[in-house]
Formats: C-alpha cells, structure tokens, sequence
C-alpha cells in the first residue's frame, strides 16, 4: 500500500523541520492518504503533534537507542497500511551521538531505513550562498539521499526564485517549494500546556492554517514524485510474540502523565501485558486488579495543585505500591511519589510521599541526553549485570534519601541514581524496551507474583 516514505530534515534546529511536517501531514491526510509519523530521537513532544494531524500514534525510532534491524522493524510494522509515511528529523541533519560519525542522527536514519531526504534550509539574508550549503549536505557522506530541498524565511517571491535557481543549477535537485518570513503562527509551546491544548482541540485552526499554506506554497504532487521508496519488509520481532494473559498493568496517562513510548507498551502487549489506563489528574483510582504500574513522564508540576488533592487517585496509587503491585516511575512518575515538588514560584505543593525527599523545579534544564543504564542488584527491571539505553529530559532536580535504582552513563559521565525497593524502580531516565527487551519478561515476571 505505501508508495512514498521520507525523512524531512534541516541544516539545524529552528529551521522548520515542526512546522513543516505538521503542514504536510495534514496537506497529505486533506489528500485522502493515510498517512504515518515518525520522529527521529527520543522527543515526546513532537510525536503528540503528528499524532493528532494523522489520527494514528507517531513512533519514535533511533539508531542509537535500538538497533538498525528494530528501526527497520518499528518503521515497517508502524506504516504498513499508510500511504505515505513522513520521518521528522532532529537537530541537524548530521548531529547525533559524536562529531566523529552519523550514529543516532537523522541522516543515519535516513540510511537505515532506505528513505529519500527532503532537506530545509533557512535563506533568510542569502541568495546563491544558499546553495553553498546544500551541497555541502550533499557531499559530507555520500550514503544518504537528499532529493529535494524546501527553503524557508523568504523575503519574496524574487528572493525565492533566486535561491531556487542557484540550488538547482549547483545540486541538481529540485527545490520543491518555500515560505517567507513569517508566514504562519510560531508552533505553540513544546512544552508546558500542548497536550491539554491538543486534546481539547484547541490547535485544530492552527493545523489548518499550516495545512493551507503547504498546499500553497509546495509543490506537493512533484514532492509525492521524488519521494518514492521500497516498501520494507517486516521481519520476525519481539512484537510478533503473542503470549497470554500473564498480568494486568495499569498505566497513568493524561496531561500530567503522557510520556511513553508506544514500543515498549507494544512489547509489554506482546510479553502477555493487559495495559489498563487510568488517569490520576481526573482522580481516577488504580484498577483494582493492576499488579503492575506504570507512571510514566509528563509535566506533573503544572498539575501539581489539583494532583495534591485527588486523594481517591493518590490514595490508591499509595496502597497499591504498599501491597507490593510492581511499579515503574520514570520522570515525572518518580517526581509524583516524592514527598514535594516546589514550583518555579517557589510554592511547596506535597505529593505522595512514597519516596523519601522531594523535587524543586529549576529556570534552567538540569538534565538532557541520551542515557546507558547499568541495572543494581534487586531492579526487578533491570538487574545486575544488565543494560539497556534511554534518555533523560528533565528541569526538576531530586533532593533526599538515596537508595540507587541503576547507575547511568551520559556525557558527563556515570553516576548512581534512581530509588528502588524490591517492587519499585523510579528515576529520572526514561527507559526505552527495544534497547533491551527483556525488561518486559522481567517485568511481568515479577507482576505474576503479585497476588
């Protein structure tokens, strides 16, 4: 069924890459095509916007978190009934784990996964320079396909046909279209409060008007022309396994609670999983018969006032993690069972005092970065001896008791994080399952005890 796949990359970040794959997502879908997302990294944010664009859930894939073969996997299981699946790319089209090498960057993906390349390239205050720089894009590696180019912050329409010229004439390849300076609304917040917006259908306007100038600006049907690809082959994987009911999982997920990936809730399903969904923020209890629990990331700070008062929610969640229902906190989850979290303002707002002292939100990041995770000896996840990848993203900083749930290794260095008891591991690094998927049967294993 799908004829067209391809990766949308930039020179650098804030060049457009959001803007545009939003546009042409919905350009696409106003098509008729079914359409598919992906997002190059491990970025939550930008697969929520793709996912309510298309109607269907965006993937993260990334080279360096999970394998070549299970970026393939993910990619070819994911679009295997779309038209038309659309790669975001991240950072620059070259940046990923080293300077030294493509591992974990888009253009590595783009390789990976055998798609044409539509590069984006900002020409505000240049003309035949412009040029300049997709060929130096063309000519640092020769393994990934650049077949178009759309450029961006125009002044006119002169200004355009000029760039236009230059590129074509120096690269030969086509440039497939542009938008001058200004010419929609700045993607709304990345951060705080997109989720909420999305799902009370707020950006609907705003989907349509990028969806507008797209159609305006691009030429999509020559765009749908270069951007042909083979169609992957789906092989065996972990997500083929089709186990029986093992345990029951409950997973807190709303606008406090949202940051997951959709892999590793695909490999707990396959592993023998029933996820069950419950929603903290709407003082939702845990389903009575979880014997797993899974709170994800999320921005639990902005809802850290009405989450202080669902005491149906945290007195559930309470009992639940005393009567020794096996739990993941990540993030935002681990902030939750703190005893405080102290917002930016500096107001003190308790939580669920699970885990002995408390988070204080910072103005500034406080961590960022992929993550190799070392497993401690009683990781019901993760033990001794074993590894997996993920990242951590995060602006709070933790306070209190050490009791270390895994040691992980950054840019910076290793260091011992995380708290952990026999049935509960929490911390900072979002864990990614495709980079080790036993950490589902170790999960449900443990799960199974729980009476």
């Amino acid at each position: 069924m799908q004829t067209n796949r391809f990766v949308i990359a930039g020179t650098g970040s804030g060049v457009g890459k959001t803007t545009f794959t939003i546009g042409l997502l919905a350009a696409l879908k106003r098509r008729g095509k079914t359409v598919q997302g992906f997002k190059c990294g491990p970025d939550y944010i930008d697969p929520t916007y793709h996912t309510a664009v298309t109607g269907r859930p965006s993937r993260n894939i990334d080279s360096f978190m999970f394998s070549d073969e299970a970026v393939r996997d993910v990619v070819a299981r994911a679009s295997a009934d779309a038209d038309v699946a659309v790669i975001e790319g991240v950072m620059g089209f070259y940046d990923g784990k080293s300077p030294l090498d493509d591992k974990g960057s888009t253009a590595d993906i783009s390789v990976i996964t055998e798609s044409p390349v539509i590069l984006i390239v900002n020409a505000a205050s240049m003309a035949r320079s412009v040029a300049a720089i997709v060929k130096g894009f063309q000519t640092l590696s020769d393994k990934p396909n650049i077949v178009g180019v759309i450029v961006n912050q125009l002044g006119s329409e002169s200004h355009y046909n000029i760039v236009k010229t230059a590129i074509e004439q120096e690269c030969h390849i086509p440039v497939l279209g542009y938008l001058k300076k200004n010419a929609v609304l700045t993607v709304p917040s990345r951060h705080l409060g997109l989720v909420p917006a999305i799902e009370r259908g707020e950006l609907a306007d705003f989907f349509n008007t990028l969806a507008d100038a797209i159609e305006e600006n691009i030429d999509i049907d020559k765009l749908l022309t270069v951007t042909k690809a083979p169609k992957l082959k789906k092989v065996a994987s972990v997500f083929d396994d089709n186990v029986a009911k093992r345990a029951v999982i409950a997973v807190a997920r709303d606008a406090a609670f949202n940051f997951y990936y959709e892999e590793n809730l695909a490999i707990l399903r396959a592993r023998g999983a029933e996820l069950k969904f419950f929603s903290p923020l709407a003082n939702e209890p845990v389903p009575a018969d979880a014997q797993g629990l899974y709170l994800g990331g999320g921005f639990p700070e902005e809802y850290a006032a009405t989450l202080a008062q669902n005491t149906i929610a945290n007195d559930a969640i309470k009992q639940a993690i005393a009567r020794g229902v096996v739990t993941l906190a990540e993030c935002g989850g681990y902030m939750y069972l703190t005893e405080a979290i102290t917002t930016t303002s500096g107001e003190r707002i308790p939580m669920l005092g699970i885990i002995a002292g408390e988070v204080a939100m910072q103005q500034k990041l406080a961590a960022l970065g992929y993550r190799e995770i070392f497993g401690r000896k009683g990781n019901f996840l993760l033990g001794e001896n074993e590894e997996a990848r993920g990242h951590e993203f995060h602006y709070s900083k933790y306070t209190g008791e050490q009791q270390p749930a895994y040691a992980t290794k950054g840019r910076f260095g290793k260091k011992e994080e995380g708290y952990l008891t026999p049935t509960l591991v929490a911390g900072y690094a979002h864990f990614h399952f495709l980079s080790n998927p036993a950490m589902a049967d170790n999960w449900l294993t443990a799960c199974e005890a729980v009476q």
